[in-house]
């Protein structure tokens, strides 16, 4: 039996092999240096790893020198000392050495060390091999590792990138610019998207490459975009001749382009397809594993910020058309006024605010110009909005004071089932005068831009925003009272125009007085030029604008109308009354009496509010008839009827009517529902 088993393997006569052979085969050589003597014998196959001839090398280290460079026989002379020093048994080390065509070679040694029974070293026994092979092995495993690394970094970096994409040109900026179609090797991408069951090409791929009748297709047609949709699996296209076979129509309209293969990726998003993407490729033949892994991992970070993106662009689209609906369709035309409104939204999706803008056309040469802001940057918000310039603008239609239109919108605003607050600004304004009435309800303090440019702050005094003063029950609006003079422009706008990052409202501010100062002339060059600014910097908020300049004045007209809520014990109402007469006697052609008629006024506002229990509503007005008359009224809510009585030589008081009756051509008393109104008129010369 055991003749059977050794006839049956027919081992070879030299087997096993001899260690030396083995050694040799394998491009190895061993050496037995002796310490003492200093003398090292190399055989055969490690003479031959140095590239050395039996006759080239006397058993002396030395003699190596001229096959290691100077730099690696330092080193390893510093290791083997090391190694000797410190009682380690073995060291081994790569190093190069130059052949005799000159060039150099990677080798390994390895040694053991033997030593006496006091330790010390005496004798080293190694090998020495070429490691060239090796090394390259090694190294190809590290690109091949650093390869990969950086694949995945690629789909990291545009996974992040994609991150900060808002809408479908975003994404595909950012796979154009993010120099991932260079890493992978694409000279060009295409992109379609789903649209009513049809696929809507969005990016093209190289220049002049786009195909006629491409624009649009259907998922059912022979276009590798078609099958990805409808397979819901990539298509990797080897090569131009798989890419011909495959697609018959398209490849003729692009041959020319050098296209060597392609990868047609499906977009999926939660589960169903809304696009598909390709990358195309001049110098590549096929795909690795690894490179279909990470196409497809690629196509699904797409796929997802495409979603985000379409569903950002259409809450967008949604919330926009909420804001541009509830805004004035037109801007009415007003005689002696230029009118500029602009609203500008500086973020996408859901992010609509409530800003908004309102012109109202009053009777007598008077408008309404409305600047506003609801709190928060939503659907809600434009709604509320929505609904509060429609009320503002029923109450000033109505005839109220800016203070009472201002104080009935808040009731209006915290009647309504909602937490937000809004910011506005009222002025109305008498263009024949010029007189400005101004309410504002913690909003933004307006701007006055000068005829020759300059530009300044109009600072004005302001109560609670709407909502909040009714909750509070402070629903007293002071009003500012100012000239418009001809040329001059009132800049109404909300805060997103001051609110620079990294700033304080201050600074926001006089950065807008300087951007109006140097502005262009032109009102709708300037309105564009201020939404502009917050385009440029990315502001973070919306922002609403409207310029009312005055144009040169008119002559006097028929007719005219101010009126003005005057508080008790409130001075700069007061003082904003006499204003306001002030500045209408002179610009309705009664110049003359203008004493008169401010004097008789203030002694009836005096007399309303030293003799009532609350403040007094001041109305001037020019009637028209046979002769123009300008008339006062002085409005309380006192039904007691003021008489007039002897102040007495050392009186200091009860003198008010009887002055009102000398100064005044015609004087009375009416009775309302809520009180009585005292009135005095004067003739206006009709050569004035």
């Amino acid at each position: 039996m055991d003749d059977r088993v050794a006839g049956a393997l027919s081992l070879p006569d030299d087997w096993p092999a001899h260690p030396d052979l083995s050694l040799a085969l394998n491009r190895m050589g061993s050496f037995d240096w002796d310490l003492d003597s200093g003398l090292m014998h190399m055989d055969r196959p490690a003479l031959d790893v140095f590239d050395l001839r039996a006759d080239e090398y006397d058993d002396r280290p030395e003699s190596l020198a001229r096959r290691v460079p100077a730099d690696e026989g330092v080193r390893l002379d510093a290791m083997v000392a090391q190694a000797l020093k410190s009682g380690q048994s073995n060291y081994g080390a790569y190093f190069r050495i130059r052949r005799r065509d000159g060039g150099l070679r990677w080798t390994h040694t390895q040694g053991f060390i033997r030593r006496d029974g006091s330790g010390r070293p005496h004798r080293i026994i190694g090998i020495v091999r070429d490691a060239t092979q090796e090394l390259a092995d090694s190294t190809a495993r590290h690109e091949l590792d650093q390869e990969r690394r950086r694949r995945t970094s690629l789909v990291d970096g545009t996974t992040a990138a994609l991150a900060h994409a808002r809408t479908v040109g975003d994404v595909i900026e950012v796979l154009k610019n993010s120099q991932g179609l260079a890493h992978l090797g694409a000279t060009s991408l295409v992109m379609g998207l789903i649209e009513a069951g049809r696929i809507h090409l969005v990016a093209d791929g190289p220049e002049d490459s786009f195909v006629p009748g491409t624009r649009y297709t259907r998922t059912d047609e022979q276009y590798p975009m078609s099958e990805v949709v409808r397979t819901l699996s990539p298509r990797f296209i080897e090569s131009a001749t798989d890419f011909a076979t495959s697609y018959p129509i398209l490849w003729p309209h692009i041959s020319h382009l050098g296209i060597t293969s392609a990868a047609y990726l499906p977009l999926i998003a939660q589960a169903r397809p809304i696009g598909a993407l390709g990358l195309l490729y001049s110098d590549k033949d096929g795909f690795t594993g690894d490179e279909r892994n990470l196409l497809v991992a690629l196509g699904s970070s797409i796929a997802q910020s495409l979603q985000r993106a379409m569903l950002y662009e259409q809450e967008h689209d949604l919330a926009e058309g909420l804001q541009q609906a509830m805004l004035p369709r037109r801007i009415p035309d007003v005689p002696g006024a230029q009118i500029a409104v602009r609203y500008r939204s500086a973020r996408l999706g859901r992010d609509i605010g409530g800003d908004w803008y309102d012109v109202i056309p009053l009777p007598g040469g008077r408008v309404g110009a409305v600047i506003g802001d609801v709190q928060g940057h939503d659907t809600h918000a434009a709604a509320v909005m929505g609904q509060l310039r429609i009320v503002l603008r029923a109450y000033a239609a109505e005839g109220h004071s800016p203070a009472t239109v201002m104080a009935r919108a808040s009731v209006f605003l915290h009647e309504l089932d909602t937490e937000r607050f809004a910011t506005c600004t009222y002025a109305e304004v008498d263009l024949t005068t010029g007189v400005v009435q101004l309410v504002r309800a913690g909003h933004v303090d307006p701007l006055v831009r000068e005829s020759d440019g300059n530009c300044r702050r109009l600072p004005a005094e302001g109560g609670l925003p709407l909502g909040l003063s009714a909750e509070f029950g402070r629903l007293e609006y002071p009003v500012s009272t100012v000239e418009l003079d001809p040329g001059q422009t009132l800049v109404l706008f909300t805060d997103g125009l001051v609110e620079v990052p990294g700033a304080d409202l201050d600074e926001g501010m006089q950065l807008l007085t300087a951007m109006v100062r140097n502005g262009p002339q032109d009102l709708q060059r300037l309105a564009d030029r201020l939404c502009e600014e917050v385009d440029e910097r990315g502001g973070e908020d919306d922002v609403a604008v409207l310029l009312l300049r005055r144009k040169a004045a008119h002559a006097p007209q028929p007719g005219g109308r101010l009126q003005q809520h005057v508080a008790q014990s409130d001075p700069e109402a007061l003082s904003s009354a006499r204003h306001m007469i002030r500045a209408a006697v002179r610009a309705w052609g009664a110049k003359a009496r203008a004493d008169e008629v401010e004097l008789a006024a203030d002694e009836l506002i005096t007399n309303a509010l030293m003799h009532t229990d609350g403040g007094a509503i001041v109305t001037i007005r020019v009637l028209t008839g046979p002769e123009r008359r300008l008339r006062v009224d002085v409005e309380d809510r006192s039904s007691a009827l003021p008489r007039r009585r002897d102040a007495g030589e050392a009186g200091v008081s009860g003198r008010g009517l009887m002055l009102v009756d000398r100064l005044a051509d015609l004087w009375g008393v009416e009775s309302r529902g809520s009180g009585k109104c005292v009135w005095c008129e004067f003739v206006i010369p009709a050569h004035e």
